[in-house]
């Protein structure tokens, strides 16, 4: 049968909850707690656990301890979601602003390298896309690189050298015609090899190191444009190289 002190137990548990969730004077939570717990000795028989390394023990002895959990946790104790969401807003903000920063950067090296810039630089909230025509790099329905393709592939891969470390994506995208090749049986078999020759190039011809490099194959998957027009399907057929920001978290 439950005595006063487990309901008393319960209450300030839930108590300490609603603490937890809502903004309120931590002092005088802190003499009310103390009060309860001189009063009926709340939690003299044991501890419960809010996560690894922090409990609420013997009365409030760890209450100080709860806002460094939730701080640790990405939360704040006196915080609301308003201001959640405004820290929100900022960290995007920054992201936003950091990949600009760098889709700047690299116009400016590839135009430095090439005189002209054959590629369109565009930056996002996560990362930077360099978009390559596919016709620039090969010829139609195949994937091997054309002998022009290389100064293009040189002077971005002089570009991408600049970013050790960061998560680079190489992205292989095709229109929606049928392929007609038994080499490339489908446009993601296409797309796949088209990006696995560029990724060759930096590694075999530049001798970079690519172990932050990741292939992927969309073909058809991801247009820019309408399939419907043949300008559409000339935008659509491109290699995409993604560099992502320091704040992606990729």
């Amino acid at each position: 049968m439950a005595t006063f002190s487990d309901l008393m137990n319960l209450l300030l548990c839930f108590f300490v909850l609603l603490f937890s969730m809502s903004s309120v004077d931590q002092q005088k939570f802190q003499e009310i707690a103390a009060s309860l717990a001189s009063s009926f000795s709340i939690f003299d028989a044991g501890s419960t656990s809010l996560g690894e390394g922090i409990l609420i023990s013997s009365g409030v002895a760890q209450l100080n301890e709860l806002a460094e959990y939730y701080e640790n946790m990405g939360l704040n104790t006196e915080g609301t979601s308003e201001e959640l969401n405004d820290a929100k807003s900022e960290i995007e903000k920054e992201m936003i602003a950091q990949s600009e920063r760098m889709a700047d950067n690299i116009s400016e090296l590839l135009t430095g390298q090439t005189g002209t810039i054959k590629v369109e630089v565009v930056a996002s909230k996560q990362y930077v896309a360099i978009n390559m025509r596919s016709g620039l790099l090969f010829d139609s329905g195949s994937a091997d690189l054309r002998s022009e393709a290389s100064e293009i592939l040189d002077a971005v891969g002089q570009v991408l050298g600049n970013y050790p470390g960061y998560t680079i994506q190489i992205i292989g995208h095709t229109d929606n015609l049928p392929t007609d090749s038994d080499k490339y049986p489908d446009n993601n078999v296409l797309s796949y090899y088209r990006a696995y020759s560029v990724y060759k190039h930096f590694r075999d011809a530049l001798n970079m190191d690519v172990s932050h490099f990741v292939t992927i194959a969309r073909g058809d998957q991801a247009p820019v444009a309408s399939n419907s027009t043949e300008e559409g399907r000339t935008q659509n057929r491109r290699v995409e190289i993604r560099i992502y920001n320091e704040l992606s978290g990729m």
